[in-house]
């Protein structure tokens, strides 16, 4: 049973990965808002045999839930870490599910205050699963209560200010914690080392993808052919979030004109009037790259540069779009500026500046005119000379000048 935080002050509603008080407006956006994330709860999985991708993470905590078990001890606590809408909300409930225990689930900037923490920590049963979203956004002073929450299963709080301050300690049921992050460097040393279980998720590929589209096809009743799951598998960004958006969309397009058959034919209609191309692309991804392109000759260009260019954020570009077009390829981030990669030409339509201005031929030794080379040679001879007798001049009008200054003190006097 998942329980959720209501920030009432802020109007905020917490739970399941973050601060959803925005709405985003991007489609292939892997950040979800609030209703989105509410709609996405009857597609996850219950189950970790149900749970797709993540191979590695996924085999590992079957091992150490199984053992757990077996020891009737909680789990150690679990850190994931990776881009957003990989599944980490996900694998959280299914770790709490596979041990037969509930879930509480907050977001790092939920819990503002210590005693906000504590009031968390308290109400947990034993062996209960707390999840914290975005833990790299923890206040420091609630980070370091959990340090000893999380080692010793206690609580040290202060009582009274002054010499009449005193400390008590409050004992804690066992419990795991797990944290998500999408920033596993933002993280402290002393938080990171107490995860006894990290697992790092990866961007899915795209038979992934499809069967994770097969099967929320499946839960909504939505009848789709093969080759539409595969395209837009291909359209998701390797994401399973905006794989799931892309197919109630396209479910959208399919009842309206095709009698709810979400065919091949209805998938391209639907991605070409979406503005995705076949690699997930939206309409600002490629402005980025044809601006480097076309505006600065392909690049290097400094980041603001480009902001300015497309009247966009630069940090919108830096986190939204910059990852994924480097990913695919297509976007090279050198010390100097972004530069284009032949990829993005190829993506474009556009050609490249070294097709447009062909280099040419070097001769070889056959073709070359004697003649014509010992011309060059003494040209730049000549020249040379030429600077020579310049800089001989130029020290002789000075020698005369210092030898006419030198007369006119003596005759002074």
């Amino acid at each position: 049973m998942s329980n959720w935080f209501i920030d009432e002050e802020n109007q905020g509603f917490y739970g399941g990965g973050g601060d959803f008080s925005q709405t985003n407006d991007r489609l292939t956006d892997p950040d979800a808002d609030l209703v989105e994330r509410v709609a996405e709860g009857g597609l996850r999985p219950l189950k970790l045999e149900d749970f797709i991708g993540q191979k590695s993470v996924k085999e590992n905590l079957d091992i150490f839930i199984k053992a757990a078990k077996l020891r009737s001890e909680p789990l150690d606590h679990v850190l994931f870490y990776g881009p957003p809408g990989l599944g980490k909300t996900t694998l959280a409930s299914i770790i709490a599910n596979e041990l037969g225990v509930d879930i509480k689930i907050t977001s790092g900037p939920a819990i503002d205050r210590a005693g906000d923490l504590a009031a968390i920590l308290t109400n947990l049963k034993e062996n209960d699963v707390l999840f914290i979203d975005e833990i790299h956004r923890l206040n420091r002073s609630v980070e370091e209560i959990l340090y000893s929450a999380m080692e010793d299963f206690a609580l040290d709080i202060i009582i009274g200010k002054g010499p009449s301050a005193r400390s008590i300690r409050l004992d804690l049921s066992p419990f795991t914690l797990v944290g998500a992050t999408t920033r596993a460097g933002s993280l402290s040393a002393p938080l990171r080392d107490r995860f006894g279980v990290i697992g790092k998720f990866e961007m899915y590929d795209a038979d992934e993808l499809s069967q994770i589209l097969n099967r929320s096809a499946g839960i909504l009743d939505i009848e789709v052919e093969k080759e539409a799951l595969d395209d837009m598998a291909r359209c998701s960004r390797g994401t399973p979030r905006v794989a799931n958006r892309l197919l109630k969309r396209v479910r959208d397009f399919a009842q309206v004109g095709n009698e709810g058959v979400v065919s091949k034919r209805v998938v391209e209609s639907a991605m070409k009037a979406l503005g995705v191309d076949e690699l997930g692309l939206e309409r600002l991804d490629r402005d980025i790259l044809a601006t480097i392109i076309k505006s600065f000759k392909g690049g290097p260009v400094g980041i603001d540069t480009i902001a300015a260019a497309i009247g966009e954020e630069r940090v919108t570009i830096e986190e939204a779009y910059e990852p994924y077009l480097i990913q695919q390829g297509l976007l090279y981030r050198t010390p100097k500026g972004r530069m284009a990669a032949p990829r993005a030409y190829e993506h474009l339509g556009l050609e490249s500046l070294c097709e447009a201005l062909p280099l040419s031929e070097p001769k070889s030794p056959k073709d070359i005119n004697m003649k014509e080379a010992k011309e060059a040679s003494d040209k730049v001879k000549t020249d040379t000379n030429k600077d020579k007798d310049l800089q001989i001049t130029m020290d002789e009008s000075l020698e005369k000048y210092r030898s006419i200054e030198i007369n006119l003190y003596d005759e002074e006097d």
